[in-house]
């Protein structure tokens, strides 16, 4: 928290360098509560982007909710191999960059055919290309695709996040409150113009102090930490937070969009997610849904397909409708948006099925074109 929110109730946070994860009545199996956070999230990142509603993200905060989830599965996969960091980095790299290299093999190949057209807000190929293969910065794209390579932010802080938990999760354990302050200190010094974060340095490291918060939350999570905070104390904090992030974005001249507002960005997500996290109310009941539950785990096994896919299933969307039958009812109303929210989802499954088999392949596991699981075993709180 920074300055602005100095006067936010902080409930204590105290760790232990050796955590036993959150509280897992009846067993293991897959934390169906946070696979549904994260449909929940991509869901409105879909929609956010289709049809740019700016309040939205005030609704869900979906990036800080992502960013802890990661953070709190990192922080599992890391206590499993205490010994074995390097193991660890190595299998979630593999998860990420084979997908990406996928999409990246399309988006370059498109832009060296169109000519790489750097007018506008593109930028021309350099050695920055080889962002597309690390991308410890954004990786370039030409004026045409701009729109499509978006997403690729959230790829590029998931990596400095990955490479840097090791060291944040000792840190974390140790000195909890110190660490969990410095993200957002990070970003009231350049609201203050203290530090300025210029090019693509610059983004990462604001990246990092938007949701720093939020993932290091993730590993309070893990820990079991936030199931022993009182509610009494967390619920007024949360609130409190959410409450600045709001009044920063709804005040005159905010312009409502947290995406446009680093600071109220912070507050907010950070606020949203110790609430989120701290319910985290008890979804064995979807096991007897089995529908549900298999949509559940479809779009989590396809989760990162449907992030890197969905700019461009959205661009591919409007003339698709423009072209077909449902032409004289895609209009600027209410009927026009639903009709483009359904487009962009069919296209996107289509997406799936022409490349989500990558990240079974990532996940070392037999390729399937159809994600929907044979056979699911729920729980609570499995990972």
């Amino acid at each position: 928290m920074s300055a602005a929110t100095a006067s936010v109730p902080a409930p204590a946070l105290k760790t232990t360098s050796t955590a036993t994860g959150p509280h897992r009545p009846g067993g293991g199996g897959r934390d169906r509560y946070i696979d549904t956070l994260r449909v929940v999230a991509l869901v409105r990142v879909v929609t956010y982007h289709t049809v740019g509603w700016a309040w939205l993200p005030l609704v869900f905060p979906s990036m800080g909710v992502m960013f802890a989830l990661a953070g709190s599965l990192v922080a599992a996969s890391l206590d499993r191999a205490p010994h074995g960091h390097y193991g660890v980095l190595r299998r979630r790299l593999r998860r990420l960059l084979l997908p990406l290299w996928a999409f990246g093999l399309v988006m370059v190949s498109v832009m060296l055919v169109h000519g790489w057209d750097s007018s506008g807000e593109g930028e021309a190929p350099s050695a920055t290309l080889l962002l597309w293969l690390l991308p410890v910065g954004t990786p370039p794209a030409d004026a045409l695709a701009q729109d499509w390579v978006l997403p690729l932010w959230y790829v590029r802080s998931y990596l400095w996040f990955l490479l840097l938990s090791p060291a944040l999760l000792w840190l974390f354990r140790r000195w909890p409150l110190r660490t969990l302050l410095v993200p957002p200190a990070l970003v009231l010094a350049q609201e203050l113009s203290l530090l300025d974060f210029p090019g693509r340095g610059g983004d990462a490291v604001l990246s990092f102090g938007i949701f720093g918060a939020c993932w290091l939350l993730g590993f309070a999570h893990h820990d079991g930490v936030l199931r022993r905070l009182p509610l009494r104390r967390v619920l007024p904090a949360g609130l409190a937070l959410m409450a600045v992030g709001a009044g920063v974005a709804l005040a005159p001249g905010g312009g409502w969009d947290l995406d446009d507002l680093p600071l109220a960005n912070t507050a907010y997500s950070l606020g949203f997610v110790l609430l989120l996290l701290r319910a985290y109310p008890d979804f064995s009941w979807m096991r007897r849904h089995r529908v549900l539950d298999g949509v559940v785990s479809a779009v989590n096994s396809r989760a990162l397909t449907i992030y890197l896919w969905g700019n461009v299933a959205i661009a591919a969307a409007t003339p698709l409708l423009d072209a077909s039958p449902l032409a004289p009812w895609y209009r600027d109303d209410a009927l026009g948006t639903a009709l483009q929210l359904a487009a962009a989802w069919c296209v996107i499954g289509l997406c799936v099925l022409a490349v989500g088999w990558v990240e079974d392949l990532a996940a070392r596991k037999r390729p399937r074109l159809l994600p929907w699981p044979s056979g699911v075993r729920v729980g609570r709180s499995g990972r």
